[in-house]
């Protein structure tokens, strides 16, 4: 009887406010700091992507000679319905 008089007690001082759980009301001024952190970071990373693209895009590309005409790649048995040229590659004049 004395164990469950104790524990009660126990019970009601804390359940009573003697230890005061903290949400997240109280900690609104970490909250805005935290937002205020990432925003920058978002910022200086928008700057950074861009400035890689346009360093990127600036390079240009390669131009490689044209491929030796291996006669075994185009094999024609019959010709297409649109033409003696395929749709997809380059015409030669």
């Amino acid at each position: 009887m004395a164990s469950a008089l104790i524990k009660s007690r126990i019970y009601s001082a804390l359940r009573g406010g003697a230890f005061k759980k903290n949400f997240s009301s109280s900690a609104n001024h970490d909250e805005a700091r935290e937002a205020a952190k990432w925003e920058k970071i978002t910022y200086v990373g928008i700057v950074t992507c861009a400035i890689l693209t346009i360093f990127n895009l600036s390079k240009g590309h390669p131009h490689y000679e044209e491929p030796p005409p291996y006669p075994y790649l185009h094999i024609r048995n019959k010709e297409f319905p649109w033409g003696p040229d395929c749709l997809f590659e380059r015409k030669h004049h």
